[in-house]
């Protein structure tokens, strides 16, 4: 699967490469809030004739104030429409991201803490994102002059009122957006620091136990939440400062514009005006002005939003690849060559390094050695699920650098085969949807698993003992028609009795693929032609 970068680190800079499905979304939502302005004229037109025709009677004053009414529906329904155009690009974005994010954990073998706290907060982050801030933005730059435009048509001194209120409504908002930038940043920073050192303690967590540092690692978990609560803190404090102004603003420009009609209509004011207003042109521009503020507000709101994405946005980014071809190795056994092989986990020392090893096709070869030596690790290199850090491997005449990974034509046992719900034989058809159940019998059969297949087992496989868990791996090896068949530690934690049962199954399996096998066990190393002791 093709890994697309989000180059430039912005979500805006994302929606620009993303699909047009989305910027249409995105223009739609946009689009939809600038038409609120219609009912909000509709609104303050329908209010202003209202007052001034309720001296003649209610029938007078009765359609405009319908229109009044059916301004404000229209606005609800407007509102309505918005958010769930909103909702709906927001889950496409989390669905597209997450996408490219879980192709590229898997693909690359990438599990590091960053990505794993990006793939579930960082998703999150750009849901408000384009769900709430893409569309507001539009209409905070749209909106306010097409309404002042209107308001201008009325009173032309009290649009220019709203102009000049409306710049320091502005800069105010830029600088409190500037200021939550760096905050909000940090505070994304000391989430991936407290998620990092969370997953890396569970995982670490016997051996905690065993050097009892219960006590120590609870401080470092305290201290990174605190760091996290105190950044979170800040965040919000100036989250509610810039709100403050911004209100204070908006509630100025309206009271001078209140102040003046009420003067102007008094012809009370101390300075000549080009104009004089009447009741209903006043009201009208009263009614307008809040209308002014408004999208810039509710942008204001969702401006913690645009800082929480972009804070998240650089650990969203992944690495770009030109698409892979799938691999089809055909029925034949392959040769399989690792060269200078190397791998390492993160930023850790490698597991291994400059390993070399040439396995003809058809060759059963186990891989011996003391835990920590990378036996499994070379497995999962094969499986995709280790990072291949230098080096090459091939398989038959295809490259791993060059195609989509081997594990599509690989029969894989591992020590922990995994376990759903459902029957024994659904358990073993995992390894191929398409098999009989003559076929699963027969696996089943090969693999000594001689269990009734129609017994139903729980996720956690109560009732099947280790030796009955891993020939249920075996039988979906044994199931899958794969060239290829890789075996891990196949009779770990076995007696000697129920071993060499195990070991009719293994040399029956193997038949006619090239198979790898990481064993500590004497007994399953003499099965194989080679054996590499690392």
């Amino acid at each position: 699967m093709s890994v697309a970068p989000l180059e430039p680190a912005t979500p805006a800079a994302w929606l620009k490469t993303a699909g047009r499905p989305w910027r249409r979304l995105t223009t739609t939502a946009g689009l939809i809030v600038v038409a609120d302005i219609l009912p909000a004229i509709g609104f303050a037109a329908g209010l202003s004739l209202t007052v001034t025709h309720i001296e003649r009677g209610l029938g007078a004053a009765l359609p405009w104030l319908t229109l009044a009414v059916v301004s404000l529906i229209l606005r609800g329904l407007i509102g309505q429409a918005s958010v769930m155009i909103g909702v709906r690009l927001g889950r496409a974005v989390k669905v597209d991201i997450r996408g490219r994010l879980l192709a590229d954990l898997f693909g690359r073998g990438d599990r590091s803490r960053d990505r794993l706290t990006a793939l579930v907060e960082g998703v999150s982050a750009l849901d408000a994102y384009f769900g709430r801030f893409a569309s507001l933005r539009l209409a905070a730059a749209v909106s306010p002059l097409l309404i002042i435009a209107v308001a201008a048509v009325a009173s032309p001194v009290s649009a220019g009122i709203l102009v000049f209120t409306l710049f320091p409504f502005v800069v105010g908002m830029a600088l409190a957006g500037t200021a939550a930038a760096g905050e909000s940043r940090r505070q994304f920073q000391a989430l991936e620091r407290l998620s990092g050192l969370f997953v890396d303690r569970i995982r670490a967590l016997p051996a905690l136990l065993a050097f009892e540092a219960e006590d120590r690692t609870a401080k470092d978990i305290t201290a990174a939440s605190n760091d996290l609560e105190r950044r979170t803190t800040k965040v919000m404090r100036i989250a509610f400062v810039s709100s403050g102004v911004l209100e204070f603003f908006s509630a100025l420009a309206v009271a001078l514009i209140a102040v003046y009609c009420g003067f102007n209509l008094l012809r009370l004011l101390p300075f000549p005006v080009p104009e004089q207003l009447d009741l209903a042109r006043a009201f009208f521009v009263l009614a307008l002005a809040p209308e002014v503020y408004a999208p810039i507000r509710r942008l204001a709101a969702a401006y913690h939003d645009r800082q929480a994405a972009e804070a998240a946005a650089p650990s969203l980014m992944t690495e770009d690849s030109e698409p892979k071809p799938a691999l089809d190795l055909g029925p034949e056994a392959p040769a399989i060559l690792f060269r200078d092989v190397a791998i390492a986990y993160g930023d850790a020392a490698p597991v291994m390094r400059d390993f070399t090893l040439d396995v003809r096709p058809g060759q059963v070869v186990a891989l011996v050695g003391a835990s920590g030596s990378g036996k499994s690790s070379l497995l999962h290199l094969l499986l995709g699920l280790a990072p291949l850090t230098d080096g090459e491997i091939e398989v038959g005449e295809a490259r791993l650098s060059a195609c989509d990974g081997f594990a599509g034509q690989i029969a894989w046992a591992g020590q922990h085969p995994l376990i759903v719900p459902g029957t024994l034989a659904e358990n073993v058809a995992l390894a191929d949807r398409t098999a009989s159940p003559e076929r699963v019998t027969l696996a089943c059969r090969v693999a000594g698993l001689t269990l009734d297949l129609d017994r139903r087992i729980d996720e956690r496989g109560g009732g099947l003992s280790g030796g009955e868990r891993r020939r249920l791996g075996l039988a979906r090896a044994f199931l899958k028609p794969a060239p290829i068949l890789l075996l891990d530690e196949p009779t770990a934690n076995l007696d000697v009795e129920a071993e060499a049962a195990m070991l009719d199954a293994i040399r029956q399996a193997a038949e006619g693929r090239t198979t790898l096998i990481a064993t500590h066990s004497p007994a399953v190393a003499a099965l194989a032609d080679r054996v590499v002791r690392l």
